[in-house]
C-alpha cells in the first residue's frame, strides 16, 4: 500500500535557472529580443554588454560569450532586424501577382514601412558604430542582398542585360534610401514615398526600361 501524501516529501520545486534553461541559439534569440527592446526604450546608448546581461537576467560571461564586444552586439543586433524585414519582403512577394506593376507597388511598400517602422533603431545603430569597419563591410552586405532580391524580383519584366538590371537595382535602392530620408525628415509620408518608389521601378522597367 502507497503511503499517504501528508508522508512523503514534498516535490522540491524547479529553480528559475532549470525553467529558463536554454540551448545557445535559444539564449542568443532572447538576448538580441532583449537587446532590441533596450534600443527602443533608453537608446543605443545604454546597449552594452553589462546593461543587456542585467536585463536578460544571465551573467555578463554568457552576454560575452555571444557577441564579444558591444559592436558585435549592435551588429547582430542589425542583422537580426534586416532579417526579420528580407523575410517579410519574401513572404509577401511569393503572394504577389507576377505583374511587374504590382511587384514594384509590394517591394516599394515593404520598404518603406520597414523605413518608418525599424528606421529609427536602425540608424541609431548605425550612427553608434560610425567609422566601424565591420559594420561598414555588414551595412555594404545588407544593402546588396537588397538589390539582389530586386533583381529577382524584377528580372521577369526587364528586358535589360544582367549588368543593365544590377545598376538600375542598385540606382533604386538608393532613391529609396533617399526617400527614407525624406520620410524622416517630416517631408514626406509613407504611403507618398512608397508611391514614388513604385512609380520610379514601372516607368525605368516598363517595355524594357
Amino acid at each position: 500500500m502507497a503511503k499517504s501524501s501528508a508522508t512523503q516529501p514534498a516535490a522540491r520545486p524547479r529553480s528559475d535557472a532549470a525553467r529558463k534553461r536554454l540551448s545557445k541559439a535559444e539564449r542568443r534569440e532572447q538576448l538580441l529580443e532583449t537587446a532590441e527592446q533596450i534600443a527602443r526604450e533608453e537608446g543605443t546608448d545604454a546597449l552594452t554588454l553589462g546593461h543587456l546581461a542585467e536585463r536578460a537576467g544571465v551573467s555578463k560571461p554568457i552576454a560575452y560569450e555571444h557577441f564579444e564586444t558591444r559592436s558585435g552586439l549592435l551588429i547582430a543586433l542589425a542583422r537580426q532586424i534586416d532579417d526579420r524585414q528580407v523575410a517579410a519582403l519574401l513572404e509577401a512577394l511569393k503572394r504577389t501577382r507576377r505583374r511587374l506593376e504590382d511587384v514594384a507597388r509590394v517591394v516599394s511598400a515593404a520598404y518603406m514601412h520597414c523605413c518608418a517602422t525599424v528606421g529609427p533603431q536602425w540608424h541609431a545603430i548605425l550612427a553608434a558604430l560610425k567609422g566601424d569597419e565591420q559594420m561598414d563591410a555588414v551595412e555594404r552586405e545588407l544593402l546588396d542582398r537588397y538589390v539582389t532580391i530586386y533583381e529577382d524580383a524584377l528580372a521577369p519584366f526587364a528586358r535589360l542585360s544582367k549588368r543593365d538590371l544590377h545598376l538600375r537595382c542598385v540606382a533604386i535602392i538608393g532613391a529609396a534610401e533617399a526617400l527614407a530620408a525624406d520620410m524622416f525628415r517630416g517631408r514626406t509620408d509613407e504611403p507618398a514615398a512608397a508611391k514614388a518608389l513604385e512609380s520610379l521601378i514601372v516607368q525605368w522597367l516598363s517595355n524594357g526600361g
